[in-house]
């Protein structure tokens, strides 16, 4: 992850650890990255929610996405990403621990 797009990544995860209105849609947008089969719920309208240096931040993420020839998923945050888990998917969080 070039600089730009890990400082846009790392804005995203601290709004998401927040108490403010558009945690939840920083949440759902970087979440849906980690797994969108069972985390994901990214609307795309809620980029009309949020502040416009919060929907670059997004746009910068999802332009360096698009630009990888294969998946990529940001496992150096997977501590961060967890504790996001917790915090928004508790349901999703739960089961995982079952299962382990």
């Amino acid at each position: 992850m070039d600089l730009e797009t890990r400082f846009a990544f790392e804005r995203l995860l601290d709004l998401a650890r927040s108490d403010t209105g558009q945690a939840r849609r920083a949440a759902d947008f970087v979440l849906a990255w980690w797994n969108e089969a069972s985390l994901g719920r990214f609307d795309m309208t809620d980029l009309f929610a949020v502040d416009p240096d919060i929907a670059e931040a997004m746009a910068t993420v999802f332009s360096w996405l698009s630009r990888q020839s294969n998946a990529v998923y940001p496992t150096e945050y997977r501590t961060e990403m967890e504790a996001l888990i917790q915090e928004w998917r508790p349901d999703v969080w739960a089961q995982s621990r079952e299962q382990a």
